[in-house]
């Protein structure tokens, strides 16, 4: 089972409903167990008793809600992380990169998008 940092906890509850902080909670457990992710496997595995067809569209509209940004949720998280565990006078670099997957199979419109961070410290 996942157990996520206070300060992603703290601020994934300041920024989402009690249901949908739950929810991603959830989420993130199934992610540990399924090696090749798509949303119908986790709608497969999702333990709600509701049909699967409902339990996959509860996942795209979570996956879709308007504050589940980039800016609202983890950059805020990032800095937390950062100022926890590094001195302001050290100097780190902070790797970025935004990916859109593409569906492999015909090339065409993104599948996700994935949001890497590295960071660089001596």
């Amino acid at each position: 089972m996942i157990i996520l940092p206070t300060f992603y906890q703290k601020h994934l509850k300041s920024q989402l409903k009690l249901a949908d902080f739950i929810f991603l909670q959830i989420l993130l457990i199934l992610l540990q167990y399924i090696k090749k992710v798509s949303l119908e496997k986790l709608a497969n595995a999702l333990p709600i008793g509701i049909q699967f067809e409902s339990r996959r569209k509860r996942i795209q509209r979570f996956l879709s809600l308007p504050y589940l940004t980039i800016e609202k949720v983890w950059f805020p998280i990032v800095t937390t992380f950062l100022e926890t565990y590094f001195e302001h006078e050290k100097i780190i670099y902070l790797a970025i990169d935004r990916t859109n997957w593409q569906n492999l199979a015909t090339g065409s419109t993104p599948c996700g998008k994935v949001l890497r961070v590295g960071l660089i410290y001596l």
